[in-house]
Parts: structure tokens; C-alpha cells; sequence
């Protein structure tokens, strides 16, 4: 049963409707209005307790300098960018490499392979860490770049393909067909029909993936242990330890970070609602 439109005629059931949404959406920014806010105050006035009134000091511009001077954030945010962007692309690459085969060039135990992919989505990466951890310990790539990076790719492209394969999937077989019959080899498929067809689906998964490894912490610090190498998540977790008391400059940190993943999104906004829009109708 879907939701119906309320009419304009129950005023009172559409004044209660709108004061319930305005409530939640209050509600859901509150944690990011409190962060803000704090970013905003003097170190003296956190310490008066002054959390949730207004502030009655404007430092802002001294504690989002105080980022740069007084942290190593600057460089937090260069390694997460080393980490995230390389592994969005090779996600991005593979998934629609293994999402073609899958959806268009069936073979014997392809089924099985697909559903490995989409089956590694729902392990906990809780029981995942020691044995990944001496792995890489194994190799010698922990506490590098590549180490978080191999992994973020590995995991991200299981989701990936599920994603792209459904897209390819739903693509007209008469182009393959046509494509086939003039003589194009499968590399020249992929790359002149199928990708320009599926980007508003990679701008959607870039999106996603994107936020996934640039928010993760949990794989910051297990993987990861030198300032030289560690994300900006655990970095932000450094200053807590280090700057414990002075939240002022914890808060201007945590909204420094997070420009990045909410620009890209409203940069691609319209390709990003288009390609959820096209996964919604294809299946």
C-alpha cells in the first residue's frame, strides 16, 4: 500500500504532516548544528559548559586556523585523499569490467562468481580483521597506503558489481547484437557503448563509494598506526587524545573533513539521483 497525497481540504492533517517532518528534519541536523556551533565558540566558552546557547564569543576564524597550525590535519587529509581517490577509480574500473562479463558474456560457473560477490557484501568486517591485519603484516604493507587501499577495493567492488551488473544488464540486447555484428570486439563494447550509456551509474556509485572509504575508521586504525599514513578519521581520533579539552578545534576539524564527500555530492547531485532513478526503475 503506498502513501496517498493528503488533500488540501484536511488542512489539519497536512499542518500536523508538515510540523512532523519539520521536527524530524530538526531532529536529524541537530548533531550537525551542535558540531557547528562548537567550531564557532571561544575554548573559554566550551569550557563554561555554554554547549547548546549561542556563543558568546565568535572565534571562527581562529580555531579553523588553529586546524592547520596547532594539528597535523592538513596531512590527514592528503593520505586520505592518496587512499580514496585511487580506489574509487579502480572500483569504479572493475566492477564494470566484472559487471559486463557477468551480465552479457555468461559462461560456466559465472552464477557462482556473482553470487561470491554479492554474498562477501554481508560478512561483518568485524571477523574479517585479524585475519586481514596479518596479512598485510605478512606482506609488509601494513601500516602503508596500499594496505588500506587494496582493501577498500577488494570490498567496495563486490558491492560494485552487483550495482553495475544490474545496470548492464538492463541495457537493449539489440545493441550488443548490432554491435557484435559489425565486427566490434568485446574491449570496444565496453568502452563505446557501455560506459557512456552507464555514467550516470558510475557518478551514483562513485558517489557511495566515495563516502564509504572516506568516512571509514574502523579500517583507519586497524590497518594503519603512523601519522604518515593515517586518514582523517583517525587523525580526528589523535585530536580527541591530544586536544581533549579544547572541542572548539575538534569541531572546526570534523567540518573540515566532511567538505569533501558533501561537495562531491552536490556537485554530482543530478547524476547521482538520476542513477539511483535509473537502478529503481531497471532492478
Amino acid at each position: 500500500m503506498y502513501p496517498r497525497p493528503i488533500p488540501e481540504t484536511q488542512t489539519a492533517a497536512r499542518a500536523l504532516y508538515m510540523t512532523m517532518v519539520c521536527a524530524i528534519l530538526v531532529l536529524w541536523l541537530l548533531p550537525l548544528f551542535a558540531i557547528l556551533l562548537t567550531s564557532f565558540r571561544s575554548f573559554e566558552d566550551v569550557m563554561a559548559g555554554n554547549y547548546w546557547g549561542w556563543p558568546t564569543e565568535f572565534n571562527l576564524v581562529d580555531n579553523y586556523v588553529a586546524v592547520f597550525q596547532q594539528t597535523k590535519m592538513l596531512q590527514y587529509f592528503v593520505n586520505s585523499l592518496i587512499i580514496t581517490v585511487p580506489s574509487v577509480i579502480m572500483v569504479l574500473v572493475f566492477s564494470t569490467m566484472t559487471g559486463f562479463v557477468l551480465s552479457r558474456y555468461p559462461f560456466p560457473g559465472s552464477m557462482v562468481i556473482f553470487v561470491l560477490f554479492v554474498g562477501g557484501n554481508f560478512l561483518p568486517q568485524q571477523i574479517m580483521m585479524i585475519p586481514i591485519r596479518d596479512l598485510m603484516v605478512s606482506l609488509g604493507l601494513y601500516d602503508t597506503f596500499f594496505a588500506l587501499m587494496a582493501f577498500h577495493i577488494a570490498f567496495q567492488t563486490g558491492f560494485a558489481t552487483l550495482f553495475m551488473r544490474n545496470f548492464i544488464a538492463a541495457l537493449p540486447a539489440e545493441l550488443f547484437q548490432a554491435a557484435r555484428a559489425e565486427g566490434a570486439s568485446p574491449w570496444q563494447i565496453l568502452i563505446h557503448i557501455v560506459v557512456p550509456l552507464v555514467r550516470p551509474a558510475l557518478a551514483a556509485l562513485a558517489i557511495l563509494t566515495f563516502t564509504f572509504i572516506w568516512n571509514d575508521y574502523f579500517w583507519a586504525i586497524v590497518l594503519t598506526q603512523s601519522d604518515a599514513v593515517k586518514p582523517v578519521t583517525a587523525g580526528l581520533a589523535n585530536l580527541k587524545g591530544e586536544w581533549v579539552s579544547q572541542w572548539n578545534i575538534v569541531s572546526a576539524a570534523t567540518i573540515f573533513v566532511a567538505i569533501p564527500p558533501v561537495l562531491m555530492f552536490f556537485l554530482m547531485q543530478k547524476h547521482f539521483v538520476s542513477g539511483l532513478t535509473m537502478g529503481a526503475v531497471k532492478g
